[in-house]
Parts: C-alpha cells; structure tokens; sequence
C-alpha cells in the first residue's frame, strides 16, 4: 500500500498545506476555506497517488501470482484495480459536503466519515486507520531486516564463494531500524519530513524496476516463461497449503493496492474549478492504469522468471546471483525507502496521541512544554518536547518488539491487506456515497453497491483467513527471537 509522499498531509493539523489564514475578499491568494489558494494538478494528484502505491507490496506480487497462476493472477489484479477505481470515484464525492464547488471542504478520511455518516462509524473509522498504521509500522520493519540481511548475505556468499551458508539472525537488523526510526521520529510534523518523502518516492521506482529488470533477464536466461495456468501444483503444496496460500495471495494484492486511506488528503492540494472531484477522477484513472501495468510486468516476470518456486519477496528471494552489487543498490533503496515510509504512515498517529494527551492534560508541563534546544551551525533551535520523546519512542520500541517475535513478511502482509481493504476502501466510500446522494434504499442502485460492498468483504475475510493460517504454520517450526536465514 502502500507508501509515500502524498500522505504528507495526512493530518489536516500538521499538513504543510494547511496554515490558516485569514480571508480577503475578493483576494486571488485565497480559496474558499480562507487558505493559500491550493495549486494541485491531474498530473501533481496522479504523482503523489503513484507514489504512494508502488511501494514494498510490489515485492510479494510474484509470490502471489505463483499461488493463483497464470490465469487466475492476472484476473483477480485486474479485478482489485476495478474496484479500487470504482470505489475511489465514490470517495472522491465525498471530499465536499453538498455543492461540487462550493461545499464544506472534509480535509481528511476522518473528517469525510464525520460529515456523511457521523456518530459511531467515526470511532470505528479511526480505530481501523490507527490499527492500520500500526500494522504497518510492523510489517516495515520487518522488510527493512530481510533487505539488510539481503545485503550481508550476498555479500558474504560472494566472498566465500557460496560455500559459507551464511546464516544471519534478523535482531540485530530490526533494532538498527528502530533506532534510526526513534530518531527520525522525533521530528515534530508532516510540513518538516517532505524530503524524507522525496527521496522515499525515489527510492520505491528505483527497487521496483530493478526488481522488473532483473525479472526479464532471468527468463531469458531460462529462455522460457515458468509457471502454470492453475499455479502452484498440488505435491509441492498439500491441498488445504494451497487454498489458504490462495487465499492470502488475495491478501497481498489487496494491500500492493490499497491507498484510499490517503485519498482525501491528495484531493485537499488540488485547484478549482473544475470541480475538486472531477480532476481527483481522472487522476485515480491515470495512477490505477500506471500502478496495474507495473504491477502486472513485475509480478509476472517475476512468476515467468522462478515459476512454483517464487519468493515471498522478489528481491531477497533472487538469491545470490550476480550482478550481487545490483541487488545490493536495490536492497539499500528498499531499506532507505521504508525509514521514510515508516515515518510519513506513523506522523498521523503521532499527532493524533499527542492532541488527545494535551486536551486530556492541559496543565501537564510534561506534556505541554518544549524546551528550545540550541543546534550549531545557525539552524534554528530544536524543539524538545518529553512526552512526544518518551511516547513516540515507546510506539517504535512496541513496533521492533512485536517485528522481532512475528518475522513473516508475507503473512504480515496479507493480514494487513485484509484487514484495510473491505472497511477503507469499500465500505466506508460505499456507504458515504448512499448518504451524500440519498440512494433510496432496496433501489436498483443501493442493491448493486451493496453487493459490491459484500463481494469484497468475503474476499477480505478469506484473505484475512489465509494470513492467519499462514502465521500459524509457520509458529509450528518458530522459535521467538531466534529467526535466522
């Protein structure tokens, strides 16, 4: 899911987008909300959505496609790129209350679940995001170590000549992340991280299309494309393996996919007129045909390239091949992407924590007080504050913890594919949509979203269900804090 820049702002508090200025009539600077004129194109929106999609869910694609084969993949990604587009045209309405042009601008997810459908489903809403992220924060983790180890291995096969096994456990490598993570964690907000959000969007196509490069050249050097119409064959797998690793395949696509999370919030940087939504269409449209055709050419050359036999994820899974030094440079853009992507996924949470904390305890010098830290060099001073110290780094420690006792990439994966894709993608745009045109109910219309709005919830459970099943066979042969590779 997903990854990167566009989530900067994420949080209509902390955007760099959202200073608050006081309205002059009749003034050119200002949009109608009393903000700096928004200056977002077809082309700026279709960027960010790009971005944030094309991230390290493109590794496990060749996985997934290797569970369905080569007729079932194809048509279940193409399937997940309807729906996405098809819902994220529902959410797109929903970004302003009333009037296409001049209604209550909804700034984020959150604001858009508050003014269309309100009361409870806001909780629910929020929980499912915050859970979300927090998923995230683990399943980053996680890849960042399998690339580091990625590298160290390679690297020592090379010098040993493949004849050292080189087995590394993967603890050290979590609690390096965790570190960098704690630090970088302590910059205050969104509007002070958009470099790290550049250079992890650079980073993401850098991987991505080493990953696609490496794939074509594997079957031309096999000369033939590998695999099966029907996917993994029974005998490799038993046949239950094989309808749960279906099942989670499903998974994994979703979550390559998912970014509706972020979608309101890109749509809150574009110009009008035309109509907010009418531009934000037509970029989902762009970003979803780009995302499907780069999806498609690495999950399948990286089938055509290992066939039954492809990784969990594509670039560790390449083994010890040469050019080793490749590999490195696309383990390294992996790892460098992810500590920015952890941060811009986590900033929301963060912000949200340290709101709820200073509203409950206004009065709290340990909350609310920042201590003006001199920095040499003519910077400006940093800003200390204890609690986002000790809070934010108490989330990474939690985050590395569970990262060290639950080191499945794939599972993990597909888990959190799961669990985001039915509410955040189609319930939640689905039943906003119902609310803000009235569809009556029990009408032909209500009846084909609903149905839409089940398909994809059976689809999420089943997935979900294969994760987990998933997880549990691999606790079989775990033991806690001792996985090496």
């Amino acid at each position: 899911m997903g990854d990167s820049t566009a989530s900067k702002n994420h949080n209509s508090q902390a955007g760099g987008l959202s200073i608050d200025v006081v309205p002059q009539s009749g003034s050119k600077c200002f949009d109608d909300d009393g903000r700096l004129k928004r200056t977002g194109t077809i082309w700026t929106a279709s960027a960010h959505i790009i971005t944030a999609v094309i991230g390290s869910g493109v590794l496990s694609l060749a996985w997934a496609i290797a569970q369905l084969g080569w007729i079932a993949g194809p048509v279940m990604m193409f399937l997940f790129s309807f729906v996405i587009y098809y819902t994220s045209a529902l959410l797109t309405e929903c970004y302003r209350s009333g009037d296409h042009l001049t209604g209550k601008r909804n700034y984020t997810y959150m604001d858009a679940v508050r003014s269309n459908l309100g009361g409870f489903k806001v909780k629910i809403c929020g929980l499912i995001q915050y859970a979300n992220i927090f998923g995230v924060a683990i399943g980053y983790t996680i890849a960042a170590s399998i690339s580091m180890m990625a590298i160290k291995r390679s690297n020592c096969f090379h010098e040993s000549g493949g004849k050292n096994p080189c087995k590394i456990s993967s603890n050290p490598y979590m609690i390096m992340f965790g570190v960098a993570e704690i630090i970088f964690s302590q910059i205050p907000d969104f509007d002070q991280i958009w470099w790290l959000s550049i250079v992890a969007a650079v980073m993401s196509f850098t991987y991505s299309s080493i990953g696609l490069a490496l794939g074509v050249v594997k079957v031309a050097e096999n000369g033939k494309f590998k695999g099966s119409l029907t996917g993994i064959s029974i005998g490799t797998v038993t046949q239950t393996q094989k309808i749960w690793r279906s099942f989670q395949a499903l998974g994994d696509i979703a979550f390559a996919y998912s970014y509706s999370i972020i979608l309101i919030e890109i749509q809150d940087t574009l110009k009008s007129p035309p109509a907010e939504s009418k531009t934000m269409k037509k970029a989902t449209l762009v970003s979803v045909i780009v995302t499907t055709i780069f999806y498609m050419l690495c999950g399948c050359m990286g089938y055509a390239a290992f066939g039954d036999l492809s990784p969990g994820n594509l670039l560790t899974g390449f083994g010890f091949y040469n050019p080793y030094w490749l590999l490195d440079i696309a383990n390294a853009a992996i790892v460098i992407h992810l500590v920015g992507a952890y941060q811009v996924y986590c900033q929301p949470l963060f912000a949200f924590i340290e709101k709820w904390a200073v509203e409950k305890w206004p009065k709290s010098e340990f909350i609310t007080k920042d201590y003006k830290i001199p920095i040499p060099g003519g910077f400006r001073p940093y800003n200390l504050n204890l609690f986002r110290l000790v809070w934010r780094s108490i989330f990474v420690v939690i985050t590395t913890v569970i990262s060290m006792l639950l080191p499945f990439f794939n599972d993990i994966v597909g888990i959190l594919g799961a669990f985001g894709f039915w509410p955040l993608t189609v319930y939640f745009p689905v039943e906003m949509y119902i609310a803000q045109k009235k569809i009556p109910k029990w009408s032909t219309r209500w009846i084909c979203l609903q149905t839409l709005s089940m398909a994809c919830l059976v689809i999420s459970v089943a997935a979900a269900a294969g994760s987990i099943a998933g997880v549990v066979l691999d606790l079989k042969v775990y033991k806690p804090f001792k996985t090496s590779y």
